[in-house]
This record gives C-alpha cells, sequence and structure tokens, in this order.
C-alpha cells in the first residue's frame, strides 16, 4: 500500500467515524424528543380534562333550551 492509498484509507476511516457520532447524536436527540412528546401528551391529556371540566361546572358553557315565546 503506498502513502497515498493509506491516507485516503485513514481519511475514510476518520470520515465514518465522524459520521458514527452524528448518527449517534441524531439517535439520542429523536428519543429526547419522543420522551418530551409523550410527557406533552399526558399533559394535554390532563388539561384537556381540566377544561372539560369546568366548561362542565360553568353555566356559561351550559346548553340552553330555546324559551317559549311570549304573548
Amino acid at each position: 500500500m503506498n502513502p497515498d492509498e493509506a491516507e485516503e484509507k485513514q481519511r475514510l476511516i476518520n470520515q465514518v467515524l465522524e459520521l458514527q457520532n452524528t448518527l449517534d447524536d441524531l439517535s439520542s436527540r429523536v428519543d429526547t424528543v419522543k420522551e418530551e412528546n409523550l410527557k406533552l401528551k399526558s399533559e394535554n391529556q390532563v388539561l384537556g380534562q381540566y377544561i372539560e371540566n369546568l366548561m362542565a361546572a360553568s353555566s356559561v358553557f351550559q346548553s340552553t333550551e330555546p324559551k317559549a315565546k311570549k304573548k
């Protein structure tokens, strides 16, 4: 193997290692985002239930039946 081939081989090895590190970083970020997403979904469910309970308890959001016309 001549020096040019050895240099090219080392360059390719370095590039592969850099790409592996980048992939590891991206995989880690994806896992973090998935966890954050699950937490946010859970919080949204809790908030949605809270809002539904508030609306059910408030007369402002209660449906009203049409009133009969007075003559």
